[in-house]
């Protein structure tokens, strides 16, 4: 079992370019080269099947968390599987216990997952690490959003700087160590 572990939030969404494919996969290399279980979404499609199958093929820890609604929806190798009943619950259970929460591209659902995470870090709340994979500027708005926030005054520098953008997977990978 690894000593730590690292959620990921990463969109399931099928047909995306290939390099958010690629930048999965080396991501879960990482985390796996440096000692690190996986926790994610747990299924089998997009960029969370990437995930899975990544893991399976090193051999390392791999948490799945999932809403009971979704049910036939999981990756089939999964080290555990954790069932819950509400989306609310299952972002709560997949931060639980790591000490790293990397937010890949992905759609609205990541979005609600890194700002969900960004809140629960300025609370004290979550004490990982908030790393984004900013791959080709993907996370550009986001960056653009939080320093309008902070240009108007709902945001301090230091709340914004709890977000880490990374452009990527080796400089990810050094906050791993």
């Amino acid at each position: 079992m690894a000593f730590r572990k690292a959620v990921v939030f990463c969109s399931a969404a099928g047909g995306l370019d290939p390099k958010y494919d690629k930048a999965a996969r080396e991501v879960v290399r990482a985390l796996h080269a440096y000692g690190w279980g996986l926790v994610s979404g747990g299924s089998f499609r997009g960029l969370m099947g990437s995930l899975s199958d990544e893991m399976y093929r090193l051999g390392g820890e791999h948490i799945g968390v999932i809403p009971r609604f979704m049910e036939g929806l999981e990756y089939p190798h999964l080290t555990e599987i954790i069932w819950t009943d509400t989306m609310s619950e299952r972002k709560e259970r997949m931060r639980e216990g790591t000490s790293a929460a990397i937010v890949l591209p992905g759609g609205i659902g990541s979005l609600d997952e890194i700002v969900e995470t960004h809140v629960l870090r300025k609370l004290g709340r979550y004490d990982g690490l908030l790393l984004a994979l900013n791959l080709d500027g993907f996370y550009d708005p986001l960056k653009n959003l939080l320093h309008h926030y902070e240009a108007h005054g709902m945001l301090e520098a230091r709340d914004r700087e709890l977000i880490v953008f990374v452009d990527t997977v080796e400089e990810l990978a050094e906050y791993l160590k």
